[in-house]
């Protein structure tokens, strides 16, 4: 048996660093692998945190929410990496600088295109001008919403702000892939499994597994604070989606397995952009969940 092997059967620990890994980068870095898949307004917190944040204010489809607005919106161009500008501004018109942390950041951004075929999850600094940048290289052209989740001090609740900008360049729309099909995917390295569809409630619960190509458990590090991150849109409405696991993994017969507390409002599919940290490296695995109705 390989020594990936042994590791992976392993019992699951979450922490901060990974043993024997002494090139790993800090825990909360945005060094990460994209390497592209085999296949081609919700919000919860962290364990902890479920009950203790008020739902957002948005859903990311529009620039203005709950009297703030998101505006001077830039993304770079194909062919090189360059800088995701934009700043946030109160009722009066006056620029946004405090806010409230969320897991670990005090902003986070997330630019994805029109069709989900992309998705960056990036952390940007505010900058002395009020205004917010982050390094990016989206890949290619075409429209790409630029969605940004915080809490103003102050404001009691989250906002969720997004709008399209258009990146010049010829482009041709990916279709998501959807059916069972899309429950599972890869990234060459990391499989992301659901185990059964989500549900409309207050309460819900949506659980993945988490394995090496032979399907044996990952021993997950830490993202953010925590297990995994799982960012998603709804394929109808494109609203946003920001779920984190409801407590500590699992191992089990289908992987490591990954409970995340959930509050669907509606029924559908959702294309869901799945982060976890393994070996030190972050990795971004994409899978297509259905939503049921309420029974």
């Amino acid at each position: 048996m390989t020594r990936r092997a042994l590791a992976a059967l392993a019992a699951v620990t979450v922490a901060l660093s990974v043993a024997g890994c002494s090139d790993e980068a800090p825990a909360d870095s945005d060094r990460i692998v994209l390497t592209p898949p085999s296949e081609g307004a919700d919000h919860t917190h962290a364990p902890g945190q479920e009950h203790a944040a008020a739902a957002p204010i948005g859903d990311g489809t529009t620039a203005t929410a709950g009297g703030y607005r998101m505006t001077a919106v830039t993304v770079p161009a194909v062919g090189k990496p360059g800088d995701v500008t934009f700043r946030i501004l109160d009722r009066t018109g006056a620029a946004v600088t405090k806010y409230v942390p969320e897991q670990t950041k005090l902003l986070h951004l997330y630019v994805v295109r029109s069709d989900l075929s992309g998705f960056r999850h990036l952390h940007p600094e505010l900058g002395e001008d009020s205004t917010w940048r982050a390094r990016a290289d989206l890949g290619a052209a075409g429209p790409w919403r630029v969605v940004a989740e915080f809490t103003p001090e102050g404001a009691g609740q989250p906002l969720v702000l997004g709008t399209t900008v258009e990146v010049p360049g010829d482009w041709e729309p990916v279709a998501v892939p959807r059916g069972d099909a899309a429950t599972t995917s890869d990234d060459g390295v990391v499989r992301v499994r659901l185990l059964g569809a989500g549900t409309v409630s207050e309460n819900g619960r949506l659980r993945l597994a988490i394995t090496n190509l032979d399907d044996q458990p990952l021993t997950l590090g830490s993202f953010l604070g925590a297990a995994a991150h799982l960012t998603g849109f709804a394929l109808d409405s494109k609203g946003f989606v920001h779920v984190h696991p409801y407590g500590a993994p699992e191992v089990t017969d289908d992987g490591t397995v990954l409970t995340f507390h959930t509050t669907f409002t509606q029924p559908g599919d959702y294309r869901m952009f799945v982060q976890v940290r393994v070996d030190g490296l972050l990795h971004q695995v994409p899978v297509t969940a259905t939503v049921d109705a309420a029974p």
